[in-house]
């Protein structure tokens, strides 16, 4: 049925500086980048980012929403790394600091971080899969 996670989609409040984030910080691939002919949306940029992607919604008219604490509904996108502690090392060249960990379980060790708009991103290095 389902092969695999394709795309997250996000619409960002500064459309240029989370490009900068996801292709420059995170190392990501700038696919496609293309103007929409729709009221609601004027762009879209599609970030690759392993074998799967970050797609990136230019929306003019969009809406902050206040997001504190747990709740219903979209909490985080989570990435596989290989070495976690050598990519928060690098990440903290850009200035991006763990808002979360790192924490270490026997099978895996993970951190997060949040992007400009304060989206949770889980890093996570496997060493023994489930």
């Amino acid at each position: 049925m389902l092969k695999r996670l394709d795309h997250v989609e996000l619409i960002p409040s500064d459309f240029e500086r989370s490009l900068d984030f996801y292709t420059t910080v995170l190392g990501g691939e700038l696919a496609h980048r293309y103007a929409i002919d729709d009221p609601a949306l004027a762009e879209v940029a599609y970030v690759k980012v392993g074998d799967s992607a970050v797609e990136l919604l230019r929306a003019p008219d969009a809406q902050a929403q206040v997001q504190e604490g747990e709740r219903i509904g979209y909490r985080l996108m989570a990435f596989e790394v290989g070495d976690i502690l050598q990519v928060l090392a690098e990440l903290s060249g850009h200035g991006v600091t763990p808002s979360w960990g790192p924490r270490e379980t026997p099978a895996f060790i993970r951190a997060e971080i949040t992007d400009p708009d304060g989206n949770a991103i889980e890093l996570r290095q496997w060493r023994q899969r489930p």
